[in-house]
């Protein structure tokens, strides 16, 4: 069995869908390749962001809940998502940030790569990590970051738990990462790939408050899978292992089976095919709402109870720092 590349995707929750909108689209510059709803709650949206196509590594997922109240970071959750970007870039990003009104701090290395970082607007934390490695991106170029300075897909997530080793058992023995280092509480596993999302962190926290799932929390991570006969293969291989996994879901986009790991964060195990042009063209990615054949009789009610938002004019960032 094939070991896990890296991340596929990974799903937040916000509040306000334009205030998503706007900072990832606007300021981040991640193109909204998708704009769906929540299969299992058809009454919000589901957002997908990710480089120009949607490429599995660079997705990041939304279901913006209205209502939610504001979620609390904690342990037994992901509680940081990682970009990469490429080590000139992070003056940039620090002095763009600014300029929007994100105050971004740049920490001392981690593991040797230099780390900015800051929250969204719901208070989800971000980081942007110095990288050299290779990134099979494809970039966005009606967005507004330059080029030389845009993200890179993900570089990695951080999960934070009471203990170390039930969940590294799971990663290494179960899922094929690599142990690659460790330093100041921090564990450091390795994914198969040498390009995007290849890192999950574990970041021990021996009696830390647990995590209160609202606006800012991190749903689940996602992790990649060819096709559907290897995801099938890790589907029994994890039941063999007593781990307690969903049936194949249909996602549209991709097929997903879903686990708790023993520190009690949700994973998900996805399928890179048949991705995100199989109902509208490149082009016109995330540009209407796209229901699944499902729901297609009740589209109507759906569009209805759907709050409106508007996807703003891109402005081109300004290169001041270099």
């Amino acid at each position: 069995m094939k070991r896990i590349q890296g991340l596929h995707h990974i799903t937040a929750v916000a509040k306000d869908p334009q205030i998503n909108v706007d900072f990832y689209r606007q300021v981040l510059g991640q193109r909204l390749v998708k704009t769906t709803v929540n299969f299992d709650d058809p009454g919000t949206y589901h957002f997908y962001y990710g480089d120009e196509v949607g490429t599995p590594g660079t997705i990041m997922t939304f279901f913006p809940w209205r209502h939610v109240g504001k979620g609390r970071v904690g342990n037994g959750e992901t509680a940081a998502v990682a970009y990469g970007v490429r080590p000139e870039a992070i003056g940039f990003w620090r002095d763009y940030l600014a300029r929007q009104g994100v105050t971004a701090v740049l920490t001392t290395t981690r593991f040797g790569a230099d780390v900015l970082t800051f929250t969204d607007p719901d208070g989800m934390q971000l980081e942007l990590v110095a990288s050299t490695a290779p990134a099979a991106f494809r970039f966005w170029e009606q967005g507004p970051i330059p080029e030389s300075h845009t993200l890179l897909g993900f570089h990695g997530v951080t999960l934070w738990l009471d203990e170390v080793e039930a969940t590294a058992q799971l990663l290494t023995a179960q899922l094929g990462y690599q142990f690659v280092g460790q330093e100041n509480g921090r564990y450091r596993y390795q994914a198969a790939d040498d390009s995007m999302g290849v890192y999950v962190d574990i970041l021990q926290r021996p009696g830390g408050e647990d995590g209160r799932f609202g606006a800012g929390s991190i749903h689940h991570i996602a992790l990649r899978t060819v096709d559907d006969s290897e995801q099938l293969d890790y589907l029994r291989h994890l039941q063999q292992a007593g781990y307690r996994v969903t049936p194949v879901q249909d996602r549209q986009y991709f097929h997903s089976i879903y686990f708790r790991s023993p520190g009690g964060v949700l994973f998900e195990i996805a399928t890179d095919a048949p991705g995100f042009a199989i109902d509208e063209p490149i082009a016109e990615l995330g540009d209407r709402l796209q229901l699944p054949a499902w729901f297609a009789a009740q589209r109507q009610q759906i569009e209805a109870a759907l709050p409106s938002f508007v996807r703003k004019p891109i402005v081109k960032a300004e290169v001041v720092h270099e």
